[in-house]
């Protein structure tokens, strides 16, 4: 707890982590099993360096950035909502978690399509290490991505009420967390499978 005070009064101000608890937990071992899983494309890449730029060399850069602008954008949208219903609950906050949903459905959308062009031109994950690593790295980050729309949908129905508790404040916080998450997944995964 923080005090500020000035010449007429005291202000108390309590200074709080957003969400609940569990999310942050369910957050830390996430990103401990998705380091494991940017140390192996690290390892990899040592291993089999010419094989890795080669595999990288034949994904499509413009396919990596809209993803990234998607998943961005909807963290953006979803961070607007939560803030909104905080600072006004009105009913009226859904459209941010719609938008937010809109762009992770415009990113399942582009991976399909992504993994279709890969797919054709005959890639799959038993062509090379590369390859077996972009399928199920990416693969188990769709999972998320689908998990998150779930969440998305929750928050949104929970943000159509007209007040909001501040255990339910919280609801939509630890939603929104699982969402940012997703995207800092994401962020890693393009950085190491597309840029590096």
């Amino acid at each position: 707890m923080v005090e500020l005070s000035n010449a007429d009064s005291k202000v108390e101000m309590k200074t709080q982590i957003p969400g609940e608890a569990g999310i942050w937990a369910f957050v830390a071992g996430d990103l401990l099993v998705f380091s494991v899983f940017f140390i192996l494309i690290a390892l990899g890449h040592a291993e089999q360096t010419d094989i890795f730029e080669a595999s990288r060399g034949t994904l499509d850069l413009r396919f990596g950035i809209a993803n990234t602008l998607l998943l961005l954008t909807g963290s953006l949208f979803v961070a607007i909502g939560v803030e909104r219903c905080r600072s006004m609950p009105s009913g009226k906050n859904k459209q941010w978690f719609f938008l937010g949903m809109g762009c992770g459905v415009g990113f399942v959308v582009n991976k399909i399509f992504e993994w279709n062009a890969k797919i054709e031109a005959g890639y799959s994950p038993v062509t090379n290490d590369f390859y077996m690593y972009f399928f199920i790295f990416t693969g188990i980050h769709l999972i998320h991505v689908l998990v998150g729309l779930g969440v998305l949908l929750f928050l949104l129905r929970m943000s159509q009420r007209s007040s909001l508790s501040a255990r339910e404040i919280q609801t939509l916080e630890s939603g929104a967390i699982f969402w940012h998450l997703v995207d800092l997944l994401w962020i890693m995964l393009f950085a190491l499978l597309y840029l590096l």
